[in-house]
């Protein structure tokens, strides 16, 4: 196919697919022509790849590059790629408040401890939850920081099933995109999902109690 076509299949318009091209993101086409190249369905699923990582996911060019690296890479191991994915997502933090990042920390560390996890300490994961529990505590926000523990409870159930469902997949490099994807857009899907379950819980905790008649039994 053309690069009109593939512009056409792929959602993504010419001047993206020749930029895409020039960063690496994607292959150029075969040339048919001093001008004119021909595109593939291959061309067509990465191109699909490359958007759902920088639209979706919001990743930068040279982090999609990176993660991009590392799927191609047919010597990584996929709790390589997933460790790539995740540096990739996570954001870097470093401390301000120096004794309230060491108590952050210790949570953390804890935290983990209970939990059974074996999570190197490098892993930016960790600076991150430390920065939000920083965050958290200097806002007076402590009370919510109770439900820390259901968090980690959430999350370890949704990692074990994303990854089961990873696992059941045949030939590597479908279990190592679907880690990778799976870390990228996981925390829009959770948002999406967690805020969709707030507006339910909401409604029941406060709108629902609001709206029913008082109880004549309870006179």
């Amino acid at each position: 196919m053309r690069i009109g076509e593939l512009s056409r299949r792929a959602g993504v318009p010419v001047p993206t697919i020749k930029y895409y091209v020039r960063e690496g993101l994607i292959p150029g086409g075969e040339r048919i022509g001093p001008n004119q190249a021909r595109y593939d369905e291959a061309h067509i699923h990465r191109l699909k790849l490359v958007r759902a990582m920088v639209e979706v996911g919001k990743l930068s060019v040279a982090t999609t590059r990176e993660v991009l690296s590392a799927i191609d890479s047919p010597g990584s191991s996929l709790h390589e790629v997933l460790g790539i994915a995740q540096a990739a997502v996570t954001p870097q933090v470093t401390a301000s408040d120096r004794a309230g990042w060491t108590l952050a920390e210790q949570v953390v560390t804890e935290l983990v401890a209970r939990r059974g996890w074996v999570v190197k300490e490098s892993n930016p994961a960790r600076q991150a939850l430390a920065q939000l529990v920083v965050t958290f505590r200097d806002l007076g926000q402590d009370d919510l920081l109770g439900v820390l523990e259901d968090y980690a409870a959430v999350a370890e159930r949704l990692a074990a099933a994303e990854l089961a469902a990873i696992g059941h997949r045949e030939g590597v490099d479908s279990k190592v995109e679907g880690a990778v994807l799976g870390t990228v857009l996981g925390d829009a899907l959770i948002g999406a999902m967690r805020r969709l379950a707030q507006a339910d819980a909401s409604h029941r905790a406060f709108e629902g109690a609001a709206g029913r008649a008082p109880d004549p039994a309870a006179r």
